[in-house]
């Protein structure tokens, strides 16, 4: 679960599916009341461009392009004399915000077009967007600029020295101090790195695993699964497929036959593998290169400079340390897995292998907690869960999200809402919602940038526009979509994103939003996670769909958490294996990432931090966090121990998780202020004291 970066600094696996013209829209429509309400306040509603035709593609690259370099050479042929800093810091942070929206839109039909030439004409946009991105770094002429009006000194509020300061650290680690020569190198290099970085995502979304059972086969398998759409198939077996995330779930807790869960574990072990792992190596080696040649040990130590862990070496420190205190918990939870399958199976020296965890945990909660996430469902048919989602969000940060006729029809049941503050009217910005499968589109769960917020020239803001998708059952014949508590946990974690989002109001494009450090930018939506688990949030939505008088018992509650805790230790250190082979390829010197074995190193990590993967599978080759995540996955549990933390104040205040007041410090210190300050000090102004790991080891169970 994660937000989609900024393509102009990383790179574009982005986001809604490609829009198309719609009918015009209705008398009912209020989307234009919304852009003049939002004009009277000087701010401007509009929404992304999005092409229509592999030629729309092209043309709009290109534009973009050439209007942007048009506006940088007049940034860097004024006069030194006459520089100011909304001439020179100012102006770019503009003109690259244009090609950075132009961006988004483009990868938007990359991810998710449902026409192939769409797809690949945006891919290839998306490469030739990235090296124009690459490029900006060295333009001689647009550096000398910046540089000579950094070197006056001037005296500038704090939100604009902050950007000049990171500009110019952004020209250090470009390389610029570099001789020419090496410098061009680098260039070349880094422009190679953002083509390969594209192509190990593409492949990533075009693998697939077609898996057919027969019903015996699949004895266990909830019968809303095998009722979903596309599922049956006409020779009477049953189709799964081990890239969809929702359908290897399913199997993976439930199917009964062992052979089974281990065949699609093995098919979603393998995907991409022939196309991705070349890939990856070359990626590992050019990463390491690079870093050597701007000054660097390692990659990790590149990309971690800017972020709050400050370099890989206290990365992997830190993830060393939680696997390290995790293990008597960890140890514990696979002993009560492999007695568990002991007694199932009748085989007393049983041993717990990859493919068993998830079945014999989904046992564990059934039979020890009594928890059964498959009868659990009917509490939470998605568009209840959805509305009640939307209000809780509205009443803590003070908003209120109304759904509106969108002028494009980008795919079927995609819908647009605007976002308004509840007290004045003034509109925040807007939201499309892409929340089930279809073929061609992003297949996990992720919130991606649209529109970053920042001030135009006329000195209207220019309101955010996001977008979630989102790969939920769909509703079958009859039966609405009804959704597992794991899949609220996530539902909940995607939209703070989009609040995240919404909400921030820097002056500066590149202080908005997602802008924050990226082991940071999670936490806001980690956080969230917490309301989920809460009787008093679940009874303002959660209900029996057959009948809504009844509501979650607090029994059943206490045993959610009960059942989360008793596997966190297990839960916890798979999350730290991805961080560490994230690590273990971009923590080590060239010498080393020139000739590494990327499958064995990955899965000697997983053996060691959690269980052996089935023999001869890739699982890292699907691992899609290391095109845009590499060097940063440990991020994750850097902002969840983070967000536990934040999530605390909530837990203790009057309101509890729906206390208003909290909500709105959140909004103000955290979401609202974005990168104009060290995010280590909007953590402590929202929290009211130093943060704590405190909180984060009585969430997993660890006893202080």
């Amino acid at each position: 679960m994660r937000f989609m970066p900024k393509l102009l600094r990383l790179l574009p696996l982005l986001m809604l599916p490609v829009a198309l013209l719609s009918p015009r829209a209705a008398a009912e429509t209020t989307l234009a009341d919304f852009q003049t309400k939002a004009a009277l306040s000087k701010m401007a509603l509009t929404l992304p461009n999005y092409p229509h035709t592999p030629d729309e593609v092209r043309a709009q690259t290109a534009a973009a392009i050439k209007q942007a370099d048009a506006a940088l050479a007049a940034l860097a042929a004024q006069a030194p004399a006459k520089l100011t800093f909304g001439g020179t810091f100012g102006a770019y942070d503009a003109i690259t915000a244009n090609v950075l929206n132009l961006s988004q839109v483009i990868g938007t039909v990359a991810e998710a077009s449902t026409e192939k030439a769409m797809r690949d004409t945006a891919n290839d946009m998306n490469v030739k967007l990235q090296e124009w991105s690459v490029g900006l770094d060295y333009r001689e002429p647009l550096y000398r600029a910046l540089k000579t009006f950094a070197d006056t000194k001037p005296v500038l509020a704090a939100d604009e020295q902050r950007l000049v300061d990171e500009q110019m650290r952004t020209y250090r680690r470009a390389g610029l101090a570099l001789p020419a020569a090496e410098r061009a190198t680098v260039e070349q290099l880094r422009k190679e790195l953002a083509a390969l970085t594209t192509k190990f995502a593409i492949n990533i979304n075009e693998a697939r695993a077609p898996l057919d059972f027969t019903a015996a086969e699949l004895a266990g398998v909830p019968q809303s699964f095998l009722d979903s759409p596309g599922v049956k198939q006409a020779d009477g077996r049953y189709r799964v497929m081990a890239n969809i995330t929702w359908h290897a779930q399913a199997i993976a807790d439930n199917a009964d036959n062992p052979e089974v869960r281990c065949k699609l574990l093995i098919a979603r072990s393998q995907l991409a593998r022939e196309t991705n792992i070349p890939v990856l190596t070359k990626l590992v080696a050019l990463r390491a290169d690079i870093a050597r040649r701007l000054g660097y040990a390692t990659w990790a130590d590149y990309q971690t400079e800017t972020r709050m862990v400050k370099n890989g070496t206290a990365a992997v420190k830190f993830e060393e340390n939680l696997v390290a205190g995790l293990q008597p918990k960890f140890t514990a939870e696979l002993e009560t897995l492999r007695q568990l399958k002991a007694a199932h199976s009748g085989k007393a020296d049983a041993q717990i292998e990859a493919w068993d965890v998830a079945y014999y945990t989904n046992k564990l909660l059934k039979d020890r907690y009594a928890v059964d996430t498959e009868k659990l469902r009917v509490y939470f048919p998605y568009q209840a869960t959805l509305n009640g989602m939307f209000a809780i969000y509205q009443k803590i940060f003070g908003l209120k999200f109304t759904a509106v006729t969108p002028p494009y029809v980008m795919a079927a049941g995609v819908q647009l809402y605007v976002v308004e503050d509840s007290a004045t009217g003034v509109p925040m910005g807007a939201f499309y919602l892409d929340m089930f499968p279809r073929d061609g589109k992003f297949n996990h769960f992720a919130c991606f940038p649209q529109k970053t917020g920042g001030v135009l020239a006329d000195g209207h803001y220019d309101l955010p526009v996001a977008a979630l998708l989102c790969n939920f059952p769909a509703p079958s014949a009859g039966k609405p979509s009804l959704l597992k508590h794991s899949d609220v946990v996530t539902l909940f974690h995607e939209f703070g994103h989009v609040m995240h989002a919404i909400l921030s109001r820097s002056r500066f494009v590149a202080q908005t939003g997602f802008a924050v450090p990226q082991d940071f930018v999670e936490a806001p939506s980690q956080m969230l996670e917490n309301w989920v688990w809460d009787k008093a949030v679940l009874d303002t939505f959660a209900a029996d769909y057959r009948d809504p008088a009844k509501k979650i018992s607090a029994e059943t509650i206490a045993s959610l958490v009960a059942a989360r805790q008793a596997t966190e230790g297990y839960a916890t250190r798979r999350q730290l294996s991805f961080g560490l082979i994230d690590l273990a390829l971009h923590a080590c010197p060239p010498v080393e990432a020139a000739k590494m074995d990327i499958v064995a190193v990955s899965n000697r990590v997983l053996t060691r931090v959690t269980i052996a993967p089935p023999p001869g599978t890739a699982f890292v080759a699907y691992f899609g966090h290391l095109a845009g995540y590499d060097a940063g996955y440990y991020g994750y549990l850097w902002a969840k121990v983070l967000a536990i933390d934040m999530a605390s104040v909530f837990r203790a205040a009057p309101g509890g998780f729906l206390d208003e007041k909290v909500g709105r410090r959140l909004r103000n210190e955290v979401y609202g202020v974005g990168n104009t300050r060290d995010v280590a000090e909007s953590v402590e102004k929202f929290l009211g004291r130093p943060s704590s790991q405190g909180p984060y080891l009585e969430y997993v169970g660890i006893k202080r």
